[in-house]
């Protein structure tokens, strides 16, 4: 399972989810589905938007957890 950390990244440097979408030219909504993780998937060119605007590194957004099932 990958989960997001995006709304802590955007915590951590104090950016609200309409200016990180005003930046980005994403919409709000879009926004939240990522930082909420109700997404299946996520454009490469989002991902580097995102490391862009955040100065952080994709790493930094996504996470990888083993589901529960994997892990027996």
């Amino acid at each position: 399972m990958i989960i997001t950390r995006l709304d802590r990244v955007m915590a951590d440097r104090k950016i609200s989810v309409n200016a990180l979408s005003e930046r980005m030219g994403l919409s709000p909504v879009n926004l939240s589905r990522i930082r909420t993780g109700k997404i299946k998937a996520m454009r490469f060119t989002t991902l580097e938007g995102l490391c862009r605007e955040l100065d952080c590194q994709p790493g930094d957004l996504l996470e990888f957890k083993p589901d529960e099932e994997e892990e027996a």
